[in-house]
C-alpha cells in the first residue's frame, strides 16, 4: 500500500487506545485516517467485537467501506461492509461496519449495551452534526453504565479537538499529514450584494481552465446551482472537459463516477461540501471555491430543520482549499477577497445549536434523560427544547409528565421527523407521499399554494407539466417518489383526505381567515400568516398550512391545503374545548366576554357570555384601566399629593405615586370596580374613596395631623390644601380673612396663599399674612374700593370680621 501520513501517527494512536480505551485524533484531510484508522484497529486486535464507524454522509460511508475493502482484497459486504439508510452491505463475517450517524443512534436505542460492537469511531466530528454529538453523549453514557470495555474514538480534520478530548476523558493524538503547496488567489474586489454570484463563478471556472492543468473541483452550496453551473459552463469549455456533478441524492452510480478519474481529457466536479472530507479524488489539482455552503437550521416556514445557505466558515475554505494539494502543486481559486476573509467565522456551528431539537427531544425521552444527564459537547439550548417538547406533547408522543408513550416510542423508530411521522402513524401508507413531499422542497416554483397541484404532479409529472404553465423540478420529484416508495409500508389505507392527514402533521398550523378583504389567516398555534390575494385558496375559510417563508410578525404561507371545519372537528374532537373569555379590549374600549369553541387560537363557535361574575369583569377591567390609565385630578390628585409629602418625611404610608398606584391596582382598586365596563364607565369614575380606602385609621390621622387636607378659614368653611407644587397653598377670598393676625402654617410651614377679589380673581400672593396687613393691603384697598364698593375695606382689617358679605345697604 502507498505509504499515507496517518501512518506516522497510527503506533501512538493505538498505544492510547490500549492504555485508556479512548482517543481524539486530529489529522488534516487527506492523511488517510478514515481508511487507514480501522483496518489499523483491527489488525492490532484491540477489540472482541465489531468496529462501528460513524460517517456523516452516505455517500462517504459506502466509498469508505468499498476503499477498505479493496486494500484488503475484498467486496464490501465481507469483513469491511456498511448500512446506511436504505441499503446495507454486511454479513456475518463483517468486523467493520461504517454507518450513517442515525444508524448508531437506533443500534443504542435498542441495545444500549451493544452487543458483539468493540468500538466505536465517530469519523469527521467536526461537522458537528446532531446525530454524531448525540451519539457520542449515549456512547459516555453506556461506557461509564453498561460497557466499560468499549472503545471510543472521534476522528477530526479541523475541530479544536482539545474539548473534546476533555469532554471524552481521552488522550489527544495529532498527524500533521502531508500535502502539497496549493496557491491561492482572491478576487481583486467583492462582489457586492447586488452581484449575480452564480455567473460570476461560471466565469471562474473558465478562467481556471485556461489558466490551469489537471482536474477542477468547485464547490457549490446545492444541487440547485450544480444543475444551472452545468447549463452556464456548457459550450463554454473546451470539449476535452468532462463536467460531472456531485451531491447527495445522486444515485450511487452516479456519485461513483464523480470521483473516480477520467480516463482521457479534463474532468471538472460541480460538487456540494459532500467533497470537502472522506472522499478521495485522484486527479483533482485545482479548486473553485463559490463560498457558500448549505446547513441545517430550524425553518420556521416548515416547522422543520431544513438547509440554508450560508457563507463558509475558515475552516471549511481551508479544507476545500487542501483538496487542490493532495497529488502535487494546486491552484485554488476564491470567489470572494482577501479583504473579505476577516469576516469569515472560524468553524461552522454545531448543528445542536440551530437545528430544529424535536427529533433529539424524542430520542433523549426515549433513553430516559434530560439534556444535563448527558455529557453533550455543546448542551442544547433551553428555549428550543422547550418548544420540542411541546410540540412532541402536542402530538402524543409525550404524555403530560415528559414522559414517551407508546405512540412516541413508535415515531422514533422513523427515519422521519416527529411531525411526518405521526402523520404517517394515524394516516398510514396513503400518507407516505404527502410525508416525502413535506421532507422535501417545493417541486413547483410559481405555482399557487395548494398542495394537491404537487400531489397531482407526483402522480403524473409528464401529463401534468403539459397542462400547467409552472416550472417542474423534475429532480425533486424523483426524489419524493422514491422517498414515498421507501415509507410506503404495510398498513390499511385510511380514508383520510390529503388536508386531514397533513393537519396531523402540523395540528398548531390551522389556518382560520380572518375578517375583512385581505386573505389574512390566524393559525391554531397563535401565529399569523398571509397569501396572496390571487391565489386559489385564498377565499378558503380554513387552511392546513405546511410552509411559509418564515416571517417572524407576519408568514407568507408558500403551501396550503384546504381543509373543513367538519374535517377539524372530527380529526381533533378531543381538543376542541370551550373557552371562557373576559378581557379589555383596546379597540373598543370596553371589557368583552364571550364563550368561544377553541381548537387553540383559533375560534370555530362565538357567543356572548351572560352572568359573568363581578370578580371576572373587575380583572379583566383593570387592563383596561392600564390602557386608559389614572385620572389623578381634583380631591384625588389632592390627596395623592399629601400621601407622598408625609411619606418623603419618612411615614409609614402606601405609595401613591403614579408608579406606585399603577403597580398596586389589584390592592386598591378592583375591590371597587364593580359595575364599571367600559372607558365611559372609567371617566365617570371617582377615584377618591378608593384611594381613601387604602388608608386606615391611624394612617389617616397621621395624614390630617401632619399635611391636613384643608384649611379652616375663620368662618368655618373648610377650603382644600393643594399640596401639588413645591410649597402647599390655599385660595382663599380677601376678606374672609379679616381679623387673623397669625399666618395659617402647615408642619411648621406657612401656607402658601392666594388673596382673591369678590369676583374670585388673584390679587395678592403670600406667606406673610401679618406683613401684608400692616403693607401693601393700603395700596390693595385704594384699588379694590374702587372695583368693588359695595364689598366692605377696613382701614384696619385685624380688627374687622371676616365675611363673604357685601356692605348692607343704608
Amino acid at each position: 500500500m502507498t505509504r499515507l501520513p496517518i501512518d506516522d501517527a497510527i503506533p501512538e494512536l493505538l498505544a492510547a487506545l490500549k492504555s485508556a480505551g479512548r482517543a481524539v485524533l486530529q489529522a488534516p484531510p487527506g492523511a488517510g485516517k478514515t481508511t487507514r484508522v480501522p483496518l489499523a484497529m483491527l489488525e492490532a486486535g484491540l477489540c472482541d467485537g465489531k468496529i462501528v464507524m460513524l460517517e456523516p454522509r452516505r455517500l462517504a460511508a459506502r466509498a469508505a467501506a468499498e476503499r477498505m475493502a479493496e486494500t484488503l482484497g475484498e467486496r464490501a459486504g465481507q469483513t469491511v461492509g456498511y448500512r446506511v439508510r436504505g441499503e446495507a452491505k454486511v454479513s456475518a463475517n463483517t468486523r467493520i461496519e461504517v454507518v450513517t450517524e442515525g444508524i448508531l443512534t437506533r443500534m443504542l436505542q435498542s441495545e444500549p449495551d451493544l452487543p458483539g460492537v468493540g468500538a466505536v469511531i465517530f469519523d469527521e466530528f467536526h461537522e458537528r452534526s446532531l446525530n454524531a454529538d448525540l451519539g457520542l453523549a449515549l456512547c459516555l453514557e453506556v461506557t461509564g453504565a453498561l460497557r466499560d470495555d468499549l472503545i471510543l474514538l472521534a476522528m477530526s480534520a479541523t475541530l479544536d479537538a482539545e474539548p473534546v478530548g476533555r469532554l471524552m476523558n481521552a488522550p489527544l493524538v495529532t498527524s500533521s499529514g502531508r500535502s502539497f503547496p496549493v496557491e491561492t488567489r482572491w478576487l481583486d474586489h467583492p462582489l457586492g450584494t447586488k452581484a449575480r454570484r452564480l455567473d460570476a463563478l461560471v466565469d471562474l471556472v473558465v478562467q481556471a481552465e485556461h489558466e490551469t492543468t489537471g482536474g477542477v473541483l468547485v464547490f457549490l452550496p446545492g444541487e440547485g446551482e450544480i444543475r444551472r453551473a452545468e447549463n452556464a459552463l456548457a459550450g463554454r469549455l473546451p470539449d476535452v472537459c468532462v463536467v460531472r456533478p456531485l451531491f447527495g441524492a445522486m444515485p450511487f452510480a452516479a456519485q461513483r463516477k464523480a470521483i473516480a478519474p477520467v480516463e482521457t481529457g479534463r474532468k471538472v466536479v460541480l460538487a456540494t461540501s459532500i467533497a470537502e472530507t472522506s472522499l478521495t479524488f485522484p486527479d483533482i489539482r485545482v479548486v473553485v471555491d463559490m463560498g457558500q455552503a448549505r446547513r441545517a437550521r430550524f425553518d420556521p416556514g416548515s416547522g422543520m430543520s431544513r438547509l440554508v445557505t450560508e457563507r463558509v466558515t475558515r475552516a471549511e475554505a481551508t479544507q476545500r482549499t487542501g483538496r487542490a494539494g493532495r497529488v502535487a502543486e494546486g491552484v485554488c481559486y476564491r470567489l470572494w477577497s482577501k479583504d473579505e476573509e476577516g469576516a469569515l467565522s472560524a468553524y461552522p456551528p454545531a448543528e445542536i445549536e440551530a437545528a430544529d431539537l424535536t427529533g433529539l427531544a424524542l430520542e433523549l425521552a426515549l433513553w430516559g434523560a434530560e439534556p444535563g444527564d448527558l455529557a453533550f459537547l455543546t448542551p442544547p439550548p433551553e428555549g428550543t427544547m422547550s418548544e420540542a417538547r411541546a410540540l412532541l406533547t402536542m402530538l402524543g408522543a409525550l404524555d403530560r409528565k415528559g414522559r414517551i408513550t407508546d405512540h412516541g416510542r413508535a415515531l422514533a423508530a422513523l427515519p422521519l421527523h416527529p411531525r411526518l411521522g405521526h402523520m404517517l402513524e394515524r394516516a398510514g401508507p396513503d400518507a407516505a407521499a404527502l410525508a416525502a413531499l413535506m421532507a422535501e422542497r417545493d417541486p413547483l416554483l410559481g405555482a399557487p399554494v395548494d398542495m394537491l397541484l404537487r400531489l397531482e404532479a407526483l402522480r403524473d409529472p409528464r401529463a401534468f407539466q403539459r397542462n400547467r404553465v409552472w416550472q417542474v423540478n423534475t429532480g425533486a420529484l424523483d426524489r419524493i417518489k422514491a422517498e414515498a416508495k421507501r415509507l410506503r409500508s404495510k398498513g390499511s389505507p385510511s380514508d383520510l383526505s390529503p388536508a386531514t392527514m397533513a393537519a396531523l402533521a402540523y395540528p398548531d398550523r390551522i389556518g382560520q381567515r380572518r375578517k375583512g378583504d385581505e386573505p389574512r389567516y390566524v393559525l391554531s398555534g397563535g401565529k399569523g400568516v398571509v397569501l396572496d390575494s390571487t391565489d386559489t385558496l385564498a377565499a378558503a375559510p380554513y387552511l392546513v398550512v405546511t410552509d411559509t417563508d418564515g416571517n417572524p410578525r407576519e408568514a407568507r404561507v408558500r403551501m396550503a391545503a384546504q381543509i373543513s371545519e367538519r374535517e377539524i372537528r372530527d380529526l381533533f374532537a378531543d381538543q376542541i374545548a370551550w373557552v371562557e373569555s373576559c378581557a379589555w379590549s383596546k379597540r373598543d374600549r370596553r371589557v368583552i366576554a364571550r364563550r368561544q369553541e377553541r381548537l387553540g387560537a383559533i375560534t370555530l363557535d362565538d357567543r356572548i357570555w351572560k352572568d359573568v361574575p363581578d370578580e371576572t369583569l373587575a380583572l379583566a377591567m383593570l387592563d383596561g384601566v392600564r390602557d386608559l390609565g389614572l385620572r389623578l385630578e381634583g380631591a384625588s390628585a389632592r390627596l395623592a399629593a399629601r400621601v407622598e409629602l408625609v411619606r418623603a418625611e419618612g411615614a409609614n404610608l402606601p405609595d401613591f405615586s403614579a408608579e406606585g398606584l399603577m403597580k398596586t391596582l389589584e390592592d386598591w382598586l378592583l375591590p371597587m370596580l364593580s359595575g364599571v365596563r367600559s372607558a365611559e364607565d372609567w371617566k365617570r369614575f371617582d377615584l377618591l374613596p378608593a384611594l381613601r380606602a387604602r388608608l386606615d385609621w391611624n394612617q389617616t390621622q397621621e395624614l390630617d395631623r401632619r399635611a391636613p387636607g384643608a384649611f379652616q378659614t375663620p368662618l368655618g368653611r373648610k377650603v382644600p390644601i393643594d399640596y401639588g407644587g413645591a410649597i402647599p397653598e390655599i385660595s382663599v377670598r380677601l376678606q374672609e380673612l379679616f381679623g387673623v393676625t397669625r399666618h395659617p402654617v402647615v408642619g411648621g410651614e406657612p401656607l402658601k396663599i392666594t388673596l382673591l377679589s369678590p369676583a374670585q380673581r388673584p390679587i395678592q400672593i403670600t406667606r406673610d399674612l401679618p406683613g401684608f396687613w400692616a403693607g401693601s393691603y393700603a395700596d390693595v384697598r385704594k384699588d379694590m374700593r374702587a372695583q368693588y364698593p359695595k364689598h366692605p375695606w377696613p382701614e384696619d382689617p385685624t380688627q374687622a370680621d371676616p365675611t363673604l358679605r357685601a356692605k348692607r345697604r343704608n
